[in-house]
């Protein structure tokens, strides 16, 4: 129940981050890199409809495409953000309504693609391409950022034909830097410390690692090159609150044990992400 509610406040957060970052600084710059509310940029010049009103329109028939292809469960959470996403961007609109330009090209890049990172990492997404992004990592072995990429390229080329040169090099570097920081923010979230320590009486730290962090650990006996003397290797993987603690105290109990720490983004098991 605790992880469904942090789960359910990430996803509401993170929504209302890209609600944010799309409404007060991509919609009145007409910046046009990718997704469903790129396209609604356009849609919206012609005067037919709001881009807030479009983007709901067309994020519910791309939830219906995913439910199909992604599964009930993709969609259960995708249903709630896009909706969400989409009254958000309406209520903005009849609230705060914007008539000067803002050039703040970095927050519109920056706030939505820290949104996306979260729901991605949940396994959720906003709807729009994002799910055509979640299509295309499925079946393929590209990184959620690339696939945004190469499902967003046509609205944002679209830009320098609807506006001008100005606004479509904007949205093609608004495109190319979201795409990095989508997958960088995921890194992000998901680092982790992977530790290789060295030492003579292992005891000690395991029963640290086991009892006080709640983590589990791999011992393997060793020799050492130089000395011969039989040495063990400690392998184990924490958060980072966790890899300080851990590190303070073999340095504070047993300080000639050798540690190598190493950034991971990727761990797979109990603890950490599933299969």
């Amino acid at each position: 129940m605790r992880e469904k509610i942090e789960n359910f406040i990430a996803m509401s957060g993170a929504t209302l981050l890209i609600a944010v970052g799309t409404y007060f600084f991509k919609f009145p710059n007409n910046f046009t890199f990718g997704g469903i509310t790129g396209l609604a940029v356009l849609i919206a010049k012609t005067g037919l409809i709001s881009a807030a009103d479009f983007s709901f329109v067309a994020n519910m028939s791309l939830l219906i495409l995913g439910a199909v292809i992604l599964g009930k469960k993709f969609v259960a959470k995708t249903a709630y953000c896009s909706v969400l996403l989409s009254v958000a961007l309406s209520l903005f609109e009849r609230i705060f309504p914007m008539n000067q330009p803002m050039l703040e090209v970095m927050f519109a890049i920056a706030l939505p693609a820290l949104g996306s990172a979260i729901l991605f990492n949940i396994g959720s997404s906003s709807g729009g391409t994002d799910i055509i992004a979640m299509i295309l990592k499925k079946f393929t072995s590209v990184d959620i950022g690339r696939a945004l990429v190469c499902s967003d390229i046509a609205i944002t080329v679209a830009g320098f034909f609807i506006f001008d040169v100005k606004t479509g090099l904007y949205s093609c570097f608004g495109l190319i830097i979201r795409s990095f920081l989508v997958d960088s923010f995921i890194e992000s979230l998901n680092l982790s410390k992977y530790f290789n320590v060295v030492c003579s009486n292992p005891e000690p730290i395991c029963d640290y690692i086991v009892h006080s962090l709640g983590r589990g650990a791999t011992i393997c006996e060793a020799h050492g090159a130089f000395t011969g003397e039989q040495r063990y290797i400690i392998f184990t993987a924490l958060n980072r609150q966790q890899a300080i603690k851990l590190r303070n105290f073999i340095k504070a109990n047993d300080p000639s044990s050798f540690i190598l720490i190493s950034n991971t983004s990727e761990i797979i098991g109990k603890g950490f992400h599933s299969i």
